[in-house]
C-alpha cells in the first residue's frame, strides 16, 4: 500500500493551467483489475484505488502521509518549456 504524491499534468482539452497547482496523493493499486464473467465489466476489489486526496502544497501531502504512517513516493514535477515566437513568424 504505497502512496504516490504528484502534481497532475494539464488536461489535453484545456489551454490554461487551471487545476494543475494542487498536489495529489493517491494509492498504487494492490490488486489487478478483473473482468466480470457475466457482463464483461472491468472491476477491482481494491477500495483504496478510489481514494484521491488533493493538497495545496507538497509539504502538506507529505505530512499527511507521515502522520498516517503511509510509505510514499514523490514524483518529480515536469516544467513545460515555452517556445516564445512572434506571430509574424507564421508568415515568413
Amino acid at each position: 500500500m504505497k502512496a504516490r504524491i504528484y502534481q497532475p499534468a494539464k488536461n489535453a482539452m484545456q489551454s490554461g493551467t487551471a487545476n494543475t497547482h494542487k498536489w495529489v496523493l493517491e494509492f498504487e493499486p494492490e490488486l489487478a483489475k478483473d473482468i466480470d464473467p457475466l457482463m464483461g465489466w472491468t472491476g477491482s476489489r481494491d477500495m483504496r484505488g478510489q481514494v484521491r486526496m488533493k493538497f495545496s502544497t507538497q509539504q502538506e501531502a507529505e505530512a499527511y502521509a507521515v502522520r498516517h504512517s503511509l510509505p510514499f513516493e514523490v514524483k518529480p514535477v515536469h516544467k513545460k518549456k515555452r517556445h516564445i515566437q512572434a506571430y509574424a513568424d507564421n508568415f515568413k
